[in-house]
């Protein structure tokens, strides 16, 4: 059975991409620093871990010991509102959640990943793709992600290690708890983490010698709604 890493998997995507990696024959381990009582495969094992936390990150992942064909780099924050109000401590939760923390397992698990011609998916946003008033630090973020991941696959493509990087957009999960929006209810305004983890499964079904290095999800219509309270 091969096994898989995915980050933020305690909710959202990354529930759901864990959830669909079980169910497609993985092992999976999930990071996450708190998981509820909701079921999860039996092919999957929580890992609570706060990846902020750099000493704890290695011990934890030494005494993993797996033998990774898939990392999933999903895990992730954002804050909202004009630059100017952002906090020191919000910015460097966003740079390093988003960005460093995936560049730094990215390496951890390189040369695995290589030797077992596996597959690095980072979860990037649409927001890397263009201007993001109202959150530039968390789309500066994203868009580092995108250039990172352009990079690795160029200098990996030739080992046969795929890395992929998905940017969806608007998607109905805890990441707008910051903000004063969320996504629009109706169906076609929004994704669901399902969505995400579906076409994280149609990926891996591809023969070995195609690599979809960027994939853009979005809703068929574009619209938010504002927060009540």
């Amino acid at each position: 059975m091969k096994q898989a890493l995915v980050t933020g998997a305690s909710h959202g995507i990354g529930r759901a991409i864990a959830i669909q990696l079980c169910e497609d024959g993985w092992e999976v381990w999930g990071i996450g620093r708190t998981f509820d009582q909701q079921p999860y495969p039996s092919s999957f094992h929580p890992v609570i871990l706060d990846l902020l936390d750099d000493q704890r990150v290695i011990s934890c992942l030494d005494h993993l010991d797996l033998d990774l064909s898939l990392l999933v780099n999903n895990a992730g924050c954002a804050y909202y509102g004009l630059h100017e109000f952002m906090k020191d401590s919000q910015i460097q939760q966003m740079v390093r959640l988003d960005l460093e923390v995936p560049m730094r397992l990215c390496r951890y698990y390189g040369r695995m990943l290589r030797e077992n011609r596996g597959t690095i998916i980072n979860i990037s946003s649409v927001t890397a793709l263009s201007a993001s008033p109202h959150a530039a630090a968390y789309g500066a973020a994203k868009a580092g992600l995108l250039a990172f991941s352009r990079s690795l696959f160029e200098e990996e493509r030739k080992h046969g290690m795929k890395v992929i990087c998905m940017m969806p957009d608007l998607t109905k999960t805890e990441l707008y708890r910051n903000a004063d929006f969320i996504p629009n209810e109706a169906p076609d305004c929004h994704l669901e983490p399902e969505d995400i983890a579906q076409a994280v499964h149609d990926l891996l079904v591809m023969r070995q010698e195609i690599c979809p290095s960027e994939i853009v999800l979005r809703p068929q219509r574009n619209a938010i709604s504002k927060k009540t309270s």
